[in-house]
């Protein structure tokens, strides 16, 4: 995804929904996946029926913490690398589904600050 350089103008509404329904789609893709990746590790691992590994998943995706005690040192081993994962993957789709927002934010206020003083040349790299 390319986001305008401060030298450009603001993204226009439609565009800018846009490029946030695209954000949003990208990370709530990768939170999906990672709950499928949990809730398969659980249930084929940790042996847990679907809905309780796909509770366990979740929990551990959002930071709530296990709901079921793993009994084997392979549902031990996995559930310790799905939460360090889940903790990586949480943090992840939140920065990709707020970058257009925190983008826009800091892109209106560098114009803004540009229109206060004299108009600059775009600096080359």
């Amino acid at each position: 995804m390319r986001f305008e350089r401060w030298h450009e103008p603001l993204l226009p509404r439609a565009a800018y929904l846009s490029r946030l329904l695209r954000s949003a789609l990208v990370a709530g893709g990768f939170i999906g996946a990672s709950l499928v990746i949990g809730a398969l590790g659980y249930h084929w691992i940790g042996r847990l029926a679907w809905l309780d590994a796909f509770l366990n998943a979740s929990m551990i995706l959002t930071g709530m913490g296990p709901v079921d005690r793993m009994a084997t040192p392979a549902a031990k081993l996995f559930a310790s690398f799905y939460a360090l994962f889940s903790g990586v993957a949480f943090l992840t789709s939140v920065g990709v589904l707020l970058a257009p927002v925190f983008h826009r934010f800091i892109h209106r206020f560098h114009l803004a600050e540009d229109s206060d003083s004299e108009p600059q040349r775009p600096r080359r790299r």
